[in-house]
């Protein structure tokens, strides 16, 4: 069995973001050389997330509109893990919207979905961040 790691890192100029990275995994399968097995995408922080959606604009603001709704940022004072911190909403996001995905490798590319895209999800932004991928199969 073959494998394959990879780390993408990001710092994203803002608080919240999301980022289509679905070209960077579709390479790394292209790297890894696997034709049929599976890819693990995850976060590496716990204040980010790696989710599947459609790529819509409209969409990734209802996300942020909602998700604010859940569990908005301010006031700081709101959550008791903000001590010393003011992320406390970020944990919560990123719980909502998750830590990885996995999907199917099959005759070498992602077997997404036909609206399927994948996302970084960054919800306490302006610092560097990684997503791991994990490529197994034949």
């Amino acid at each position: 069995m073959k494998h394959y790691r990879k780390e993408l890192w990001f710092e994203t100029k803002s608080r919240r973001a999301f980022i289509n990275i679905t070209g960077q995994l579709a390479d790394a399968v292209t790297e890894s050389g696997v034709r049929e097995g599976l890819i693990l995408s995850n976060a590496m922080h716990i204040t980010a997330s790696v989710f599947i959606n459609d790529d819509e604009s409209g969409l990734h603001r209802d996300f942020e509109e909602w998700l604010e709704g859940l569990a908005p940022e301010k006031p700081y004072s709101r959550y008791r893990h903000n001590v010393g911190e003011d992320n406390g909403d970020a944990h919560l996001k990123r719980t909502i919207m998750g830590r990885e995905v996995v999907i199917a490798v099959t005759a070498g590319k992602l077997d997404l979905g036909p609206w399927e895209q994948v996302f970084y999800g960054e919800f306490d932004g302006m610092r560097r961040k990684r997503v791991l991928i994990k490529i197994i199969g034949e």
